[in-house]
């Protein structure tokens, strides 16, 4: 029998392509739960444009289960296990599919809260070479866009960049200079994606708004049709 599954989905590349490589597995995708934080330095989720997630569910033709969280450390846990225990009554869902590469601090409360609910962990990107998981997403024709950038020598500019070739190289070249994560493992960026495989349609960007929120540390909230 094909394994139901829920998705831990912050719209970004890591929770999208993680929920692309559970169904090209065969696993059945039954919702998507996505925790909106309050606290934008939160140690778990992401924060940027959270709340288009629902435009996301929507042509992936996906329920999604949104829990608010006031996101203070350890705390936000709790609310994480409510969200995973409804989507388990609500869905029957038998694990949980996580977009984590390389924090051990969110796989292991993941996998903590899961063995307290009975619920298996999938990682399909746990110790990808970031690289090369860049290179895939161009290969699997995800379209994803920065909307924050966390980290010295980044600038607004870098706001809304698309996820290409071009971005592959220079991010290259950050990494080699600055030690900039280049797949923003650090927090140096948050991403959205746009399209991909899983969408009916793509998605367009038709407004945003930017926050400067300290040096070289900028947020673009947007809006999407």
């Amino acid at each position: 029998m094909v394994k139901k599954l829920g998705v831990l989905f912050s719209g970004g590349k890591d929770s999208v392509y993680a929920t692309y490589l559970a169904k090209k597995e065969g696993y059945s995708i039954e919702c998507l739960i996505s925790l909106n934080s309050k606290n934008k330095e939160s140690y778990m989720f992401h924060t940027p444009s959270i709340d288009k997630t629902k435009k996301q569910a929507e042509v992936m033709g996906i329920p999604l289960i949104v829990q608010k969280t006031e996101g203070k450390k350890e705390k936000e846990l709790e609310d994480l296990k409510k969200a995973i225990f409804r989507a388990k009554k609500e869905f029957g869902i038998k694990g949980i599919v996580s977009g984590a590469i390389k924090s051990a601090y969110q796989a292991s409360r993941i996998q903590e809260i899961c063995f307290e609910l009975n619920l298996e962990v999938y990682n399909p990107l746990w110790q990808k070479d970031e690289k090369k998981y860049l290179i895939e997403l161009l290969e699997n024709n995800f379209e994803t866009i920065l909307v924050g950038v966390f980290a010295y020598p980044f600038n607004q500019s870098w706001l809304l960049r698309k996820i290409d070739e071009k971005f592959i190289h220079e991010i290259t070249l950050l990494n080699e200079k600055y030690q900039i994560n280049v797949a923003g493992e650090g927090g140096e960026f948050e991403t959205f994606v746009l399209n991909c495989p899983l969408y009916f349609r793509s998605l367009k960007v038709v407004s945003k708004e930017t926050f400067v929120e300290g040096e070289n540390s900028f947020r673009a909230e947007v809006e999407i049709e």
